[in-house]
């Protein structure tokens, strides 16, 4: 194994390959878990690999050296590992940048996976030689085992042949999942705080880089099936320290999920807001989900009727466009839904009359522009979902109120989280909070409600059914343009309705949301920029279609009272302005 080495070495010395070596030199990235006791926190003397290359750990002095040693790992893992159809209860701990389980591996020049017979879990299979002196401070490899998590971390070791003077510091964290334990499935971290080299001499390389670099990812050893990240085995393995397969995670953080032995992906993160390439408008809003090693951003809604909002509700690409977005008198400007001006026809207090567009404007939001997909209110830019309260159990995205878990199906023994959409473990497997029940459907709830079965449009509280819609008085329900109604955020029917009078207009006193908390005392717009007409009575006017008389007669009298009260809204009016 040496000569073949120190051969490959002197051939990869003769390439003459010349490397950007500054824009390599120092990448360092999150930081690793530490706390394991030992000289550096890594791991107890006796769980360090001695120094070496191409070996494994061989257990502790006097015995380093001599052959390689499993590391017993049911501490952490009672039931073993489900790795690619098979259980393993050990694990070998190899100097180039691996873990195996069914042998050591001292192969120092990375093979493109699959690879025989060697299931293998690689965050960083290069070749890693820690014979150029540093330890105990550095320049080792340890592991520890406890309850639910194993941890091995290269600590800054160097390359072949004993070269020191770059240096990669990576770990290898495998934890329980919250799973239902008996199953074996398992979590996998790799932290990357360094990536100073790629390539030992004896793989092609030279100072550390070219030839053939490290490669990074999973290997069942069936010759079949293997996952290995798509920068392996080319210089742009450096990578794994400034990027990550986590949603707003750390550079150099990546994580991964084994399920039923297979490898599912890093789901750190899932749930969280993103962009769907190449969509417009409401449809580019999406949430991560796992995909392959990583996540994928999936749209969360779909092209629906404009609105007058900021935002592309039609996913066409313009915002707010069409007729018929606002109520008789008003028009869509920036967003909002504004009253119509010219001459003597002012606007309401709080408001501005801009003559090159004939319509009043917040005062506060004059001077203001907001960027697409935002609206001014009360002087600031606002989102679709800002200041917006959804029914219980629906959360806001792009400007509407949905259940999150419609549509997702999960596996066995898996339910899906209402605040993220995302499949979880069910009570079966992850035990309840103090004071809940587990269902037979794999969700927790109180002790009051257990038992308790509730009506479309309700759920349960405190052992009693509530409605989903109820809120407090100052509270903004649904988004713009939406009121709900059993448990769900459905669009308003036209809420103005012409009088004859040209900004005459009456609120139908049968609807459910005629007295929605965000009108205000003089008809101003609320903070959600639709236009809000405060009943009659509301203004001074007390006006009624019912008569005391015979049907004729209070027929015709309700009909005189109607028209009156509405120019007497008229007049009102043009008198506050």
């Amino acid at each position: 194994m040496r000569s073949r080495k120190f051969a490959r070495a002197a051939l990869g010395a003769s390439v003459s390959l010349v490397w950007c070596v500054a824009s390599v030199a120092r990448v360092e990235a999150v930081p690793l878990l530490t706390g394991f006791g030992g000289p550096t926190g890594y791991g107890l003397p006796q769980n360090c690999v001695h120094p070496n290359d191409d070996g494994s750990y061989s257990g502790p002095p006097p015995t380093a050296g001599l052959t390689a040693v499993p590391v017993d790992i049911t501490r952490a893992f009672p039931a073993g590992l489900r790795f690619f159809g098979a259980t393993y209860r050990a694990m070998y701990v190899n100097t180039n940048g691996n873990i195996t389980f069914r042998g050591a591996l001292a192969q120092y020049t990375p093979a493109p996976f699959p690879v025989a017979m060697q299931p293998m879990i690689a965050p960083w299979w290069g070749d890693v030689d820690t014979r150029g002196g540093g330890q105990p401070a550095r320049n080792n490899i340890c592991f520890h085992v406890e309850p639910n998590r194993a941890v091995i971390t290269w600590n800054n070791v160097g390359y072949y042949s004993a070269h020191d003077d770059r240096q990669n510091d990576f770990q290898l964290v495998m934890t329980t999942s919250n799973t239902c334990a008996t199953t074996g499935d398992f979590d996998v971290e790799f932290r990357y705080n360094r990536c100073q080299w790629t390539t030992g001499d004896a793989s092609g390389g030279t100072g550390g880089l070219g030839g053939t670099p490290a490669q990074v990812g999973f290997d069942a050893g069936d010759l079949r099936n293997f996952v290995a990240l798509p920068m392996s085995r080319s210089m742009a393995i450096l990578d794994v320290c400034r990027t990550s397969n986590v949603p707003g995670g750390a550079p150099g953080l990546w994580r991964f999920q084994i399920r039923g032995g297979v490898l599912e992906g890093g789901c750190a993160g899932g749930g969280t807001p993103c962009t769907v390439a190449g969509a417009a408008g409401a449809c580019a809003t999406g949430v991560n989900i796992c995909a392959g090693t990583g996540t994928t951003c999936r749209a969360v809604t779909t092209p629906r009727d404009e609105r007058c909002n900021g935002f592309d509700d039609n996913c066409n690409g313009a915002v707010d466009e069409g007729d018929g977005l606002c109520a008789r008198g008003f028009v869509c400007d920036r967003g909002s839904c504004v009253e119509q001006c010219s001459g003597e026809l002012g606007c309401l207090a709080g408001r501005t009359c801009v003559d090159r567009t004939g319509v009043c404007v917040e005062t506060a939001c004059l001077d203001v522009t907001c960027p697409v997909g935002q609206r001014c209110a009360g002087g600031s830019c606002v989102g679709v979902c800002d200041r917006v309260t959804c029914p219980h159990g629906q959360l806001c995205r792009a400007g509407r109120c949905a259940d999150p878990c419609a549509g997702v199906t999960c596996d066995a023994m898996e339910v899906c989280n209402p605040a993220s959409g995302l499949c979880v473990p069910g009570c079966q497997c992850t035990p309840c909070a103090a004071g809940q029940t587990c269902q037979p459907d794999g969700y927790c709830t109180t002790d009051d409600c257990a038992g308790v079965t509730c009506p479309t449009g309700s759920y349960c509280r405190g052992g009693s059914c509530r409605d989903a819609c109820e809120t407090g008085p100052d509270t903004r329900l649904c988004p713009s343009g939406e009121s709900c109604r059993m448990g769900e955020c459905v669009a308003d029917a036209p809420r103005v309705a012409d009088a004859g009078a040209a900004d005459a207009a009456i609120v139908d006193a049968a609807r459910p949301d005629a007295t929605r908390p965000d009108a205000t005392a003089d008809g101003a717009l609320a903070d959600d920029g639709d236009p809000v007409v405060i009943a009659p009575p509301r203004r001074g006017c007390q006006c009624s279609a019912i008569g005391t008389g015979a049907a004729g007669d209070s027929r015709t009298r309700g009909l005189t009272t109607l028209a009156l009260c509405a120019v007497a809204i008229a007049r009102t009016r043009k008198r506050k302005r």
